[in-house]
């Protein structure tokens, strides 16, 4: 599967979800929707990043907007993190890195001298006819998600 690009369909794919669910991109056309990626549930930015989408779910939801949360954890650590922070949206376990691996978010990152390869914290905003209209890539936490809101605003 050839990695997205902007201004372009972004090709189906399929993940499982908390919720016992299995998100299937070509199923929410006509919806906007912002996939954000990030390192690993219940730590400070992850926390603080699903924090910040949660508090805007209402203002999302309202522009037809739905939200998904990307990590290499798994679905029983999915569902404590989503069940300990009240995230009204799903999380989606890409242990294979096959969902990562679509929109290029990892790569090579440095943690107390140490090399490895890892997810990007990266955010993107697919419009109602499933194109790519914007992408983040290595995010700063604050005031991210009140920038891709607005970003959603002016589609």
């Amino acid at each position: 599967m050839p990695a997205v690009e902007l201004n372009q369909p972004v090709a189906d794919f399929e993940a499982a979800a908390t919720g016992d669910q299995t998100v299937r991109l070509s199923e929410l056309k006509g919806r906007n929707v912002v996939i954000y990626f990030y390192p690993k549930d219940n730590t400070p930015g992850c926390t603080t990043e699903g924090q910040d989408f949660r508090d805007r779910f209402d203002e999302f939801a309202a522009l037809d907007t739905v939200i998904f949360g990307v990590s290499r954890d798994g679905m029983k650590a999915h569902e404590n993190f989503r069940a300990k922070h009240s995230f009204p949206f799903q999380l989606i376990s890409d242990k294979d890195e096959s969902v990562c691996n679509h929109f290029d978010v990892i790569k090579l990152k440095k943690l107390y001298g140490k090399e490895y390869m890892g997810i990007d914290r990266s955010t993107f905003l697919i419009d109602k006819d499933g194109v790519l209209r914007r992408e983040w890539r290595s995010v700063k936490v604050k005031g991210h998600a009140d920038e891709v809101l607005e970003a959603v605003r002016a589609l």
